[in-house]
């Protein structure tokens, strides 16, 4: 599958300063410090983390996350007093390679069980050209930290599969570390995975028949998520939110959009959309939302996220054209 990506720079992603533990449900604790609970106390690293610890441990667990709602994931500065709620933990769930401030903290951490997602399905590397060319900001974007350990990408939450394989992983970790309660780990577990299951139906079915199979996202994310499918993404590269893309790529984005009938730009809600309107406006194209999930603000289009990848699969049919 020729699934072309350009990786942004790091100042292209918008950083929200505050840090603090991220609240999630009843469940999750915004100010208690992980430890002490009385149940099995979960850190999760970032939001689609966290959803599983919720989902899998129900009610056994007490789940705290180090990453705000709104808060982009990537540029996460862990605090001390995220430190001392981590060493106190039962266990950590993370992806390694994504947050190197987490990586650094989890590898120095005493947490006997440690969950990295990244061990638990298999992930490939998008930094380049896989149709044969690499991007034109190679060497700007090398050690870039939206590129996991040896270049992977890491964003395999996108890709239903690939998320139900991690599910799977999380269950059996949860069922081992905690064993008074593996028999409603495995049951929410299987639960769990029937519903990304039935998402992946709902994704290949949706467009299977589109009028086109490119889009351009401003977030380079969606690379598994197009492999699956079928899909080309085309991320804009090295550009600020809020500044100008350069006039050569604007072309670039003018030739691709005509020659692969584009007719939607994506932007992500915890990024500015001035980049992907400057685009979108030179190149006569719409904007939409294409969410990463990285975080569920007031400004998601769901509360979970199932409703939001149900939100992105009917981005993608009305920006493709689905028959």
């Amino acid at each position: 599958m020729n699934v072309r990506r350009r990786l942004i720079s790091g100042s292209a992603i918008a950083a929200v300063t505050a840090l603090g533990l991220g609240t999630l449900s009843a469940c999750s604790d915004s100010s208690a410090a992980s430890g002490d609970t009385g149940k099995f106390d979960v850190v999760a690293s970032f939001y689609p983390m966290a959803y599983l610890a919720e989902r899998i441990g129900g009610d056994h667990v007490h789940v705290t996350t180090l990453t705000s709602p709104g808060q982009e994931p990537h540029d996460l500065e862990i605090s001390p007093r995220q430190i001392g709620g981590l060493e106190r933990s039962d266990a950590v769930l993370y992806l390694k390679g994504l947050q190197p401030s987490v990586d650094k903290a989890v590898d120095q951490s005493p947490v006997k069980t440690k969950i990295d997602a990244a061990t638990l399905t298999t992930l490939e590397e998008h930094g380049t050209e896989v149709g044969g060319h690499a991007t034109e900001h190679e060497d700007e974007h090398a050690g870039h930290d939206h590129e996991g350990e040896n270049g992977k990408d890491p964003h395999i939450w996108l890709d239903p599969v690939r998320y139900a394989e991690v599910a799977q992983g999380v269950g059996r970790a949860f069922e081992k570390a905690d064993p008074d309660h593996a028999a409603d780990y495995k049951r929410n577990t299987a639960a769990l995975v029937k519903q990304l299951n039935a998402l992946n139906t709902d994704f290949k079915e949706g467009l299977a028949h589109t009028r086109s199979k490119v889009f351009i996202t401003t977030h380079a994310a969606f690379g598994y998520l197009a492999e699956r499918y079928g899909l080309t993404e085309e991320a804009i590269s090295g550009l600020d939110p809020e500044s100008e893309p350069s006039g050569a790529r604007v072309r670039e984005l003018q030739k691709l959009a005509k020659a692969d009938g584009v007719s939607t730009v994506f932007y992500e809600t915890l990024v500015s959309d001035k980049t992907a309107k400057t685009v979108a406006g030179d190149a006569g194209l719409k904007t939409d939302v294409l969410d990463p999930i990285e975080g569920i603000t007031k400004k998601s289009r769901g509360q979970d996220y199932l409703a939001v990848q149900r939100a992105n699969l009917k981005a993608l049919q009305s920006a493709l054209e689905s028959k």
